[in-house]
């Protein structure tokens, strides 16, 4: 049987290098990536929109993301897709959906 769609992206997002500073990880890198991935596909445009359909969408969200720290901050979220390889992410998402 094939691997269900949802781990065969956590499984395929694990492979990206997260770029942040150890030490001032509150936030899994998978659970980000993922809440920004479904933010832009249900419609956000800005990384407060993110950040609030993250909010909007927690008690869901925490069906299959850890959340350890609940949902990030708009700052967060930015921080992060400044650091994140453009590349790297990219070439994660093609694996993902081929």
């Amino acid at each position: 049987m094939d691997t269900p769609l949802p781990h065969a992206l956590f499984v395929e997002l694990e492979t990206l290098s997260d770029p942040r500073s150890p030490h001032r990880r509150q936030h899994k890198l998978v659970d980000l990536v993922t809440i920004a991935l479904c933010a832009v596909l249900s419609g956000a445009d800005s990384w407060v929109d993110v950040a609030e359909w993250g909010r909007s969408k927690e008690p869901w969200l925490r069906t299959f993301l850890e959340l350890p720290a609940g949902i990030a901050s708009h700052d967060t979220f930015s921080r992060l897709f400044r650091l994140l390889d453009p590349q790297a992410l990219e070439a994660v998402l093609l694996d993902w959906v081929r």
